[in-house]
């Protein structure tokens, strides 16, 4: 697996139409990063040649699916914090205790 900087990189190329390993490079060695060209390589390699428009087609299909499965869970996590929302707040009078930090000295009189 590689990190999403090189495959960043490798789209940011792609739009220019030039996704080769030195484009790839250059992208990451101008905002700083430390380049590992092997990495590099397996990027360019294992995207070479694909439309990338349509892996990430396929990629939105497969987050959509995993997302519908997810948010019956998340509705019921939603409706927690609404039902506690509806309940009226009781208000909290907090007592005002009078302190006599310095009891009527201070500390370089």
């Amino acid at each position: 697996m590689y990190e999403l900087k090189y495959l960043a990189a490798y789209l940011l190329a792609s739009l220019s139409g030039n996704a080769n390993a030195a484009s790839v490079t250059k992208i990451l060695q101008s905002v700083g990063v430390e380049v590992d060209a092997a990495r590099v390589e397996t990027v360019c390699k294992e995207l070479d040649g694909k439309d990338v428009q349509a892996l990430i087609a396929a990629g939105k299909s497969k987050v959509g699916s995993v997302a519908a499965a997810a948010a019956p869970a998340a509705a019921t996590t939603a409706a927690a914090p609404a039902a506690a929302a509806a309940a009226p707040a009781k208000k909290v009078e907090e007592k005002k205790e009078e302190s006599d930090d310095d009891m009527g000295m201070g500390l370089f009189d």
